[in-house]
């Protein structure tokens, strides 16, 4: 398992950090979209405190994440949904 050693600069603040080689450009994607919503809430509210800004970025990371997994959870309940409805037509089919 090959571990590389990076830094990723996040609000001004650099953070040393292994990763997998396999996973280094999505680690190093998700600190440039955390750079980018907190240049996007600067601009948009005037506000320059680096906690106030990361707290948002946070909290607009998880509403996105809860998001997903209610659609995750909603797309398994219909193919859920869907399998079982075959099941029955191929049950009575035999």
């Amino acid at each position: 398992m090959d571990e590389l050693s990076i830094r990723i600069k996040i609000a001004d603040r650099e953070y040393p950090m292994k990763v997998k080689a396999e996973d280094e450009a999505r680690v190093r994607s998700a600190g440039r979209q955390i750079n980018e919503r907190i240049k996007s809430y600067r601009e948009r509210f005037g506000i320059d405190d680096k906690q106030d800004l990361l707290a948002m970025v946070a909290f607009d990371c998880l509403v996105d994440k809860m998001e997903l997994d209610e659609k995750q959870y909603d797309t398994d309940e219909s193919v859920l949904e869907k399998i079982n409805h075959l099941n029955n037509i191929i049950n009575q089919a035999l």
